[in-house]
């Protein structure tokens, strides 16, 4: 009787282990990716961007707040948050505290779903069989999405809901394209469709989930880098697996990091939050990125 005792108290233990670490530890280990993406014209210099993505920020997380706004020393030209900020109605104040060090710097944003509905408690195994797009059951936004807008063009960053600009980063004339989040089919790329401008020096495409139809259509006008959010780089992983969902159109081999989408480059960003209903991670720590936009060697395309 003691053997056979024995074994399922040692699992207990382990999961109880894992799911410490995961909440505790790794949620909160957050960290720096760094990528460079040949896009540029031989002879430019290179330029930094830096995407933040899916902080899902309550007002307590000031370990959080403060690591993003040492994210400043990275100087940064571009600063892209691709959406899902906010977790909490009383969001706003910490997550302009987190940025405030960044709005100095040229800067734009996308929403996502979170922006605007807060998180509620389900069930995170039905992931594993079907995306959360269909949970959407409210009609009405419940965070203050448009305060949170509002904030950061007063500072002066862009809104890039299914809309175009075009914005200086370092020496670079960048076209930028822009989408709402299709994950609450708010998306309208019909709004933003056309050639990009062929004499930009960078054509920027930003959404918050990394959708294939969306993306391809990028890609066919001309947009040379897409960046992206949403999947949380699968927030729970096996070691050596990876991903087992990414709740949205993509595949899991392209669920987070640097890859390619037709004639465009995707970075698809893991994260850095997670809904206060799931504060978990496991085997994919919390990032942010800084993409060093560097000349194609010459002769290629």
């Amino acid at each position: 009787m003691r053997k056979a005792a024995a074994i399922p108290l040692s699992l207990l233990g382990l999961g109880a282990a894992g799911l410490g670490y995961a909440s505790i530890i790794e949620r909160n280990w957050f960290r720096l990716r760094r990528f460079d993406v040949p896009v540029l014209e031989p002879g430019q210099r290179p330029v930094r961007v830096l995407q933040i993505s899916d902080l899902h920020l309550t007002p307590g997380r000031t370990r959080l707040i403060n690591w993003v706004r040492s994210l400043d020393a990275l100087e940064p030209d571009l600063v892209v948050n691709t959406g899902d900020t906010l977790a909490h109605p009383d969001a706003i104040p910490a997550y302009m505290r987190a940025v405030e060090p960044l709005l100095s710097r040229p800067g734009l944003f996308v929403y996502g779903s979170n922006d605007l509905y807060s998180p509620h408690f389900k069930n995170p195994a039905r992931y594993l069989w079907r995306s959360s797009k269909t949970d959407r059951r409210r009609h009405i936004p419940d965070l203050p999405w448009t305060e949170l807008g509002a904030a950061m063009t007063a500072a002066g960053w862009l809104d890039m809901n299914n809309t175009t600009a075009r914005v200086k980063a370092g020496d670079l004339d960048v076209f930028v394209g822009g989408i709402h989040d299709s994950h609450i089919n708010r998306d309208r790329y019909d709004e933003i469709a056309g050639p990009a401008p062929a004499d930009a020096d960078l054509r920027l495409g930003v959404m918050h989930s990394p959708e294939p139809s969306n993306m391809s259509r990028f890609a066919a006008d001309g947009y040379q880098l897409l960046l992206a959010g949403h999947t949380h780089g699968g927030q729970l992983c096996i070691p050596f697996y990876g991903a087992l969902v990414t709740n949205c159109g993509i595949d899991r081999a392209r669920v987070k990091g640097l890859s390619r989408h037709e004639s465009a480059w995707l970075h698809v960003s893991a994260g850095l939050g997670t809904s206060p209903f799931a504060p978990a991670r496991f085997s994919c720590p919390p990032e942010a990125t800084l993409l060093t936009l560097v000349p194609r060697r010459p002769g290629r395309p």
